[in-house]
């Protein structure tokens, strides 16, 4: 039996001052406030190149501390909480997203049912040239209306699943604040 070795992958960030990580127009206190958007993008598309089982690891500079309280137990909460709310709603997305898989579904093949009915209509009327283009057309347009919902079901949720993962990665990753002052 082989051991299991994580790796772990660190990114530094240096700033001036906290607020610079954090979305300006967010009113809500620091632990529960949506990080700024390109600090956000730079942390999950850097995190989004390693694996979601890997051990993420967060060193702030910070320039500048904050006055009172521990940057770190606020930094750590914050990016913790945002990360897990991102993780939340990229869910629910892909919980709608199956859910459209599946009225998509019944549409299509309701859709292909009746056009399969009018092909073999269309077959028992004649087998003329016209008949035969109308029939194969019927059975091409009901096949097609399947893409969708196969799309959706083989394709489309797996970028969303990646997402997830990486957001609960972000989740637990391990901060750090060091003053570079």
């Amino acid at each position: 039996m082989t051991a299991h070795t994580t790796n772990t992958h660190h990114l530094d960030l240096r700033v001036q001052e906290l607020p610079q990580l954090f979305n300006s127009m967010d009113p809500t206190p620091f632990h529960s406030k949506a990080l700024d958007r390109e600090a956000e993008a730079f942390i999950e598309t850097w995190a989004r190149g390693f694996s979601p089982k890997s051990a993420l690891h967060l060193t702030i500079h910070l320039r500048t501390l904050p006055p009172e309280g521990s940057p770190n137990a606020l930094l750590t909460e914050a990016i913790h909480h945002h990360f897990a709310d991102k993780a939340k709603l990229t869910r629910q997305e892909l919980r709608d997203l199956f859910w459209q898989g599946r009225i998509s579904l019944l549409i299509g093949l309701a859709f292909l049912a009746l056009c399969l009915l009018g092909a073999e209509t269309i077959a028992q009327a004649g087998t003329s040239n016209a008949h035969a283009i109308a029939r194969e057309s019927l059975t091409i347009a009901g096949w097609v209306a399947m893409w969708r919902p196969m799309q959706l079901f083989l394709y489309d949720w797996w970028p969303l699943a990646r997402r997830i993962a990486t957001y609960r990665a972000l989740s637990r990753a391990h901060v750090r604040v060091l003053h570079a002052g």
